[in-house]
């Protein structure tokens, strides 16, 4: 599966700060259960690569 490719899965995501520090993105789904921890700094690069799709994806509408 890729970007481009569409899927009948569902998930639930969580963002927030761990007690260790962390940024925590946090996967629940059926059958799935995955935390991702990033320091912050990683975690503001997320973010403005996440920004960065977005304004192309923007673009493309």
């Amino acid at each position: 599966m890729g970007i481009n490719s569409e899927s009948d899965v569902a998930a639930n995501l969580q963002i927030g700060p761990t007690d260790q520090g962390m940024v925590r993105l946090y996967v629940q789904g059926e059958g799935i259960d995955l935390p991702f921890d990033f320091d912050p700094e990683e975690a503001e690069e997320i973010a403005e690569e996440i920004k960065a799709a977005a304004a192309r994806a923007r673009s493309m509408a």
